[in-house]
């Protein structure tokens, strides 16, 4: 019966973190104007789970979110630039196989749409990859695509994660507020936590 219950209050304290981390998100980047507040309230979510999924489930969720949304919040922007560099193109290719009906378009189609794909992936990458390794812009992109490559599970996973979460999101909109972010977040970043430690195997191995 104990047993029950403290995997019952296990349960409901990690249920109302991820809450509060929702509403943090929510509140930061609100706090700058969505445009300069996202990107680094989102970082600062992917970095407290990743220290959750490190272990360190006592760390204070507050104080650690402000100080990396508040540390990370130039170099977060500079690095959502490039992430919205990239999701302009995406749109932008997207708008011209729609908007072009000739032969040649409907043949390189698949190509564009594997371009796509792959960018799409590189970015859900970026986000882990950037609150795990001190890395420069082009090595972040560059270990995030290659990670995406020898990755095709767990690509798998991590779109079908997501997608759930969107799907229960749309059915019921209410709980977008408490844990559309959050969830999403932990999917993505338990995940690439898990191809992290594939990476870092295999360079033991080759040692």
């Amino acid at each position: 019966m104990n047993s029950l219950a403290n995997r019952a209050f296990a349960a409901t304290e990690w249920i109302t973190k991820f809450a509060y981390i929702n509403i943090l998100w929510i509140g930061f980047s609100l706090a700058g104007l969505i445009v300069l507040g996202f990107f680094p309230a989102t970082i600062a979510m992917f970095t407290i789970i990743r220290k959750w999924l490190k272990g360190e489930s006592d760390i204070p969720i507050f104080r650690t979110f402000w100080t990396t949304w508040k540390s990370e919040f130039f170099r977060s922007n500079g690095f959502g630039l490039l992430v919205d560099t990239v999701v302009g193109l995406i749109v932008f290719n997207l708008v011209f196989v729609e908007r072009s009906g000739n032969g040649f378009i409907s043949a390189i189609q698949i190509s564009i749409y594997l371009f796509m794909f792959a960018s799409i992936m590189t970015i859900l990458y970026l986000f882990p990859v950037y609150v795990h390794f001190e890395l420069k812009w082009f090595q972040m992109v560059k270990n995030s695509f290659l990670m995406m490559l020898i990755s095709p599970i767990e690509n798998i996973v991590m779109i079908a994660g997501v997608v759930a979460v969107l799907f229960v999101v749309k059915l019921i909109p209410a709980l977008g507020f408490f844990f559309g972010g959050s969830l999403t977040a932990a999917i993505i970043m338990s995940v690439a936590y898990l191809v992290f430690g594939k990476m870092d195997r295999k360079r033991r191995v080759t040692e």
